[in-house]
C-alpha cells in the first residue's frame, strides 16, 4: 500500500470526531445478532466501531488497517466499552493470521485499492473456515450518481474501486450465497456517509 493511500487515511482519522461514527453499521449489526459468537476479522477496520461493537457481543475481534490513526482511534473505543480488540497495523501479508483462524470475515465498506481489491478478497478466503460466514458491504458502481448529487454521502470516486454483484460472485466462487443484492439505502454514519446511496450486501457461506 503506497505512502499517499496511508497518509489519506491518517489524516482522516487523526480528528477528534470519529469519521464515520462510533455506532456500527446498520447492516452489519443484523447479520452479527443472528451468529453464534466466535472468531471474526475485521480488514481495514479505521476507527474499530464495528469491532467494538462485535466484541461487546462476545465475539474474539480481530482487526487491521494500513492506519496507525485509526488503531489509535479503536483502541480508545474499545476502552470507552471496557472491552478488548486485538488491532494489527500493516497489509494483510504482512500479518500472521492463521488458516482457518476465523468463523466469519466482516468487510464493512471495505474500499480497497482497485488494483488488489479482488485478488486481497479471495486470499482472505483461507482465513476463513469452512462453514464460516463473510459480512459484506460497500458501494456499488452505481453510486457514482448518487455522489454526483451529495458528496456528503461519501465512497470513492472512482468506478474501479466500487462493486458490482457480479465481482462479489466471482470474488467469492466457492461461496454459498445468503443474500446477495444491490440496494438503495440511506446511510446516516459519522461526517462521511450522510444521504442516500447504493450498496452491495452480501452474505456468504464458505462450501
Amino acid at each position: 500500500m503506497n505512502d499517499l493511500w496511508t497518509n489519506r487515511w491518517n489524516d482522516r482519522y487523526s480528528a477528534n470526531e470519529f469519521a464515520y461514527g462510533e455506532q456500527p453499521n446498520n447492516y452489519l449489526k443484523e447479520q452479527l445478532e443472528k451468529l453464534p459468537v466466535g472468531t471474526i476479522l475485521f480488514p481495514a477496520e479505521g476507527e474499530g466501531r464495528n469491532a467494538v461493537f462485535a466484541a461487546t457481543l462476545g465475539w474474539a475481534v480481530s482487526a487491521f488497517d494500513i492506519s496507525t490513526e485509526g488503531k489509535k482511534k479503536a483502541l480508545q473505543l474499545a476502552a470507552k466499552n471496557n472491552i478488548t480488540i486485538d488491532y494489527e497495523v500493516g497489509s494483510l501479508e504482512e500479518l500472521q493470521y492463521t488458516h482457518e483462524q476465523f468463523d466469519a470475515i466482516a468487510l464493512i465498506y471495505a474500499h480497497f485499492p482497485a488494483a488488489i481489491k479482488s485478488s486481497l478478497h479471495k486470499a482472505l478466503d483461507k482465513y476463513l473456515r469452512k462453514g464460516g460466514i463473510i459480512i459484506f458491504e460497500a458501494f456499488s458502481k452505481n453510486h457514482l450518481a448518487y455522489q454526483a448529487k451529495n458528496e456528503n454521502i461519501g465512497g470513492p470516486k472512482d468506478i474501479e474501486s466500487l462493486f458490482s454483484t457480479d465481482e462479489i460472485r466471482s470474488d467469492f466462487a466457492n461461496y454459498e450465497i445468503i443474500e446477495l443484492v444491490e440496494k438503495e439505502i440511506e446511510l446516516n454514519e459519522g461526517l462521511y456517509h450522510n444521504g442516500k446511496g447504493s450498496v452491495i450486501r452480501f452474505v456468504g457461506r464458505k462450501k
